[in-house]
């Protein structure tokens, strides 16, 4: 058994950041939608692992639509 601590996939991604894109309907924090947020507690691990992997994913969006916006913002 490794000594590296892996997050159980019950855990929230929140972060504390809480804040929604309006272009996106994403957490600016963790990538969640506000329906995934709402029903993250009744959801079983599966659901909530299936969400986890889909956040890289969402967070590397948000990422690029914030820099394509400062950017036509100039």
């Amino acid at each position: 058994m490794s000594g590296v601590a892996r997050p159980r996939a019950t855990q929230s991604p929140c972060n504390g950041v809480c804040r929604m894109d309006d272009a996106t309907g994403l957490c600016t924090g963790c990538g969640r939608t506000l329906s995934e947020i709402a029903n993250w507690g009744s959801m079983n691990d599966a659901e909530r692992a299936g969400i986890r992997d889909l956040l890289p994913e969402r967070m590397a969006r948000l990422r690029r639509e914030k820099s394509g916006s400062q950017e036509t913002a100039r």
